[in-house]
């Protein structure tokens, strides 16, 4: 078996997590502060969550594709990420990203908002306030949704198989050789069994390192406030 879709899906997961990470806690914290259009502008982030990943797919084709705005603009300095490991990172993050920032959200509005009024009253800047209130607060939330975000980018196929196509040693993700392996024959079942097993023992792991993580977490806490 070649180990290249084991290798590539664990850096598009990797940098497409860190990418969601990022762009859902920033996002999260800017949806809450909005006084107008807060319910429009959450719809639109989560839309990709609820479409099926084709759907995600053909529209990322569209926007990055050579006729596409994105994609005419990339055109014009001679670059292309319609069928690069590039394309995979971008497909991987916009499906993983709602549910890095349905999580964050969550635990951002179950914060005590008398925390923020203090820190408002000592005189600390909104980002101040982020940066030591905010975010420490939203741990366990943060962590819960860097989990989510890796495991749905881990096994991430329908847009990327859109706009990343299935080239072996190149663009073949792991959940990719699945389907090609399935579409080879019943010859070829057991290297798409190794595939299958492969995401589900690296998406259990991560969620069982995250739970006891939590667990420690809110110990500690605990014992902080006795």
């Amino acid at each position: 078996m070649d180990g290249s879709p084991f290798v590539l899906t664990l850096k598009i997961a990797l940098l497409a997590t860190a990418f969601s990470v990022v762009l859902g806690i920033g996002a999260a914290w800017l949806v809450l502060r909005l006084r107008r259009g807060q319910g429009l502008v959450d719809g639109v982030l989560t839309l990709p969550m609820v479409l099926p990943p084709t759907v995600v797919g053909f529209g990322l084709l569209l926007l990055l594709g050579k006729n596409g705005p994105v994609g005419a603009l990339l055109s014009r300095w001679e670059l292309s990420v319609i069928f690069t490991p590039a394309a995979g990172v971008i497909a991987s993050t916009v499906v993983a990203f709602p549910l890095m920032y349905r999580t964050v959200r969550g635990a951002m509005e179950q914060l005590d908002p008398d925390l923020a009024a203090a820190g408002c009253t000592l005189g600390m800047s909104e980002w101040r306030i982020f940066l030591h209130i905010t975010l420490p607060g939203c741990t366990p939330g943060i962590a819960a949704g860097t989990v989510l975000a890796f495991a749905r980018a881990l096994g991430e196929f329908g847009a990327t198989v859109m706009i990343a196509g299935n080239i072996p040693g190149k663009t073949q993700t792991m959940s990719v050789a699945i389907y090609s392996a399935v579409q080879a024959g019943k010859a070829h079942y057991g290297e798409a069994a190794v595939w299958a097993a492969t995401i589900c023992a690296l998406s259990f792991a991560g969620m069982l390192a995250v739970n006891l993580w939590n667990s420690v977490y809110v110990r500690r806490r605990e014992g902080r406030t006795r």
